[in-house]
């Protein structure tokens, strides 16, 4: 163990020459009372006595309010230590993407904080980015209520899911490294292995089973029906097979149940034709019944085709917008690594971003997914709260700030003295819902104005631009899911803004209208009731 005359030179040389932003942050005094010379310069003072006695005490997040900030030193002192990325404001304005560590302790028994902060590079942001893509990837093939089977070219499984395992009935470890003709009955007379060798050769996503019944053979020899669904993918040139198996033994069964249900059905109806006679009455009566489930069938025909085209519409927008940003970020990596110069910085920075930002629309594409999902399933509900709305306006045209194009402006105009009382969340979304759109579908130079206004005890906003316009045959679909209009087709998009911002307005009690022309531009106006706060 070092003696304490070793301990203290060796603190100070670590403190001292860190590359990164350390600090001692007192508790009690909310601010630091010491910071090494890199934090100095990350954040942009001129001096240690300049930070040490900034009068803001604040490390300008956008933001970290006050009960935010004790939340955040409650968890360093419960855990002992805390991690989390944060984008911190240096001195001079500037943003910072930094990587945040707090760890609690206590000196002349005062409670402090070491904060160490290190700033983080594009790479290292699009690197944290892609390994959060990976993760949940991995969870949908892990989760997946189907089994999933990958193997090579020679048919060895390479990997599977635990669902795949219990099929078969092997232990995961045990069912890779085998050849998949394991899992298929009667593989001895080589005819999977031809068909195998034939889909190797011309391969292509296909269904198998569709007109034949298949069967999958068990670790302990029993067999069962099965489906199998066929793709494919190369990885650095190799063929790589993907088998998606569903187990219709207890769908099989179900349409035995439903054969007999039928053949019921029609002994019922030859008695009932030799009761013609004397039942006129009942036979009147079956007609009426019979009409009205004719009826209630050509409802659930309809209700099918309409499940049918959003189907179809969801399929062709999805693969779409995935593919788009998924090239772009292959095109991008690729291109990185023709760029190793070091005076070749620019080229790689510029491609980064094309990452990050295609990385940014798929997960904002997911986001606009899982909202739709969470409000057909009921399980979003509004909660109200009192907020400052020209504050929430603030905030919300800050967010939209980065989605501007070339001279385009922002005018805000808000007529609401009072605080309001509604779902700050849901009214934020919204807005930036309306904003993005009318950002997006408007040329550079234009201007997209934002009214407000507070009377009755009713929001009035509308958000006015100067865009392409919507045709009347088209704004009467607009609230529909995945509708996008004829004129904006080529515009990237997944036609479930407006339904989202309309599901959000019904939990508000709110109405939208909409007047638009094309060339002329759009506006959206919104109405939304609010109480007053009683605490207040």
């Amino acid at each position: 163990m070092l003696s304490t005359a070793y301990t203290t030179v060796l603190s100070n040389l670590l403190y001292t020459h860190s590359r990164e932003f350390v600090g001692i942050y007192d508790v009690e005094m909310g601010w630091f009372t010491q910071v090494n010379p890199v934090a100095v310069q990350l954040l942009g003072y001129a001096s240690e006595e300049a930070f040490l006695t900034d009068p803001d005490h604040s490390l300008r997040t956008p933001p970290w309010t006050a009960d935010e900030w004790r939340a955040l030193v409650e968890i360093a002192r419960r855990e002992g230590h805390h991690e989390l990325d944060a984008c911190i404001r240096r001195h001079t304005g500037e943003p910072l993407q930094a990587y945040m560590r707090l760890t609690h302790f206590e000196a002349e028994g005062r409670p402090s904080l070491l904060v160490c902060l290190t700033a983080q590079s594009p790479l290292q942001h699009a690197e944290r980015a892609l390994a959060h893509s990976v993760r949940r990837f991995e969870a949908v093939f892990a989760n997946a209520t189907i089994g999933i089977i990958v193997c090579d070219r020679a048919g060895i499984m390479v990997s599977a899911n635990e669902l795949a395992g219990q099929l078969f009935g092997y232990a995961l470890p045990a069912l890779l490294g085998r050849r998949i003709e394991a899992l298929v009955p009667g593989s001895d007379d080589h005819h999977h292995e031809q068909l195998r060798a034939s889909f190797n050769q011309h391969p292509q996503v296909r269904s198998m089973g569709l007109h034949r019944v298949l069967q999958g053979q068990r670790q302990d020899g029993s067999v069962f029906p099965v489906e199998v669904s066929l793709s494919y993918f190369y990885l650095d040139e190799e063929l790589y097979v993907v088998a998606y198996i569903l187990d219709i033994s207890l769908k099989q069964a179900a349409e035995q149940e439903l054969i007999a249900q039928h053949q019921h059905v029609a002994r019922l109806n030859a008695e009932l034709e030799q009761k013609v006679a004397d039942r006129t009455h009942a036979l009147l009566s079956t007609l009426a019944e019979l009409e009205q489930r004719g009826q209630e069938l050509a409802q659930a025909l309809a209700a099918e085709r309409e499940l049918g085209e959003l189907k179809s519409r969801f399929v062709s927008m999805a693969s779409h917008e995935f593919r788009t940003p998924l090239t772009a970020v292959l095109t991008s990596a690729t291109l990185i690594g023709k760029y190793p110069g070091g005076d070749q910085q620019a080229q790689r920075v510029r491609h980064l971003a094309r990452i990050e930002a295609s990385v940014n629309h798929l997960n904002a594409i997911l986001e606009e997914f899982l909202s739709v999902g969470r409000i057909e399933e009921g399980t979003m509900a509004a909660h109200a709260t009192t907020f400052d709305l020209a504050a929430l306006l603030t905030e919300t045209l800050a967010d939209v700030q980065s989605l501007r194009k070339p001279g385009q402006t922002i005018v805000r105009l808000v007529e609401c003295p009072d605080p309001v009382h509604l779902d700050a969340s849901l009214l934020r979304k919204i807005v930036v819902n309306l904003l993005s759109n009318a950002l997006k579908y408007s040329g550079d130079n234009s201007v997209v104005t934002v009214r407000a206004s507070c009377q009755a005890n009713q929001l009035v906003l509308s958000v006015e631009d100067q865009g392409v316009g919507i045709s009347e045959a088209d704004q009467k679909h607009l609230f529909e899911r995945f509708f996008r209009a004829r004129n904006v087709s080529t515009v990237p998009g997944t036609g479930l803004g407006l339904y989202i911002i309309a599901k959000y307005l019904e939990l508000l009690r709110g109405t939208i209208a909409l007047r638009s022309a094309l060339g002329q531009g759009t506006t959206v106006t919104v109405t939304i009731p609010y109480e007053n706060d009683s605490a207040d």
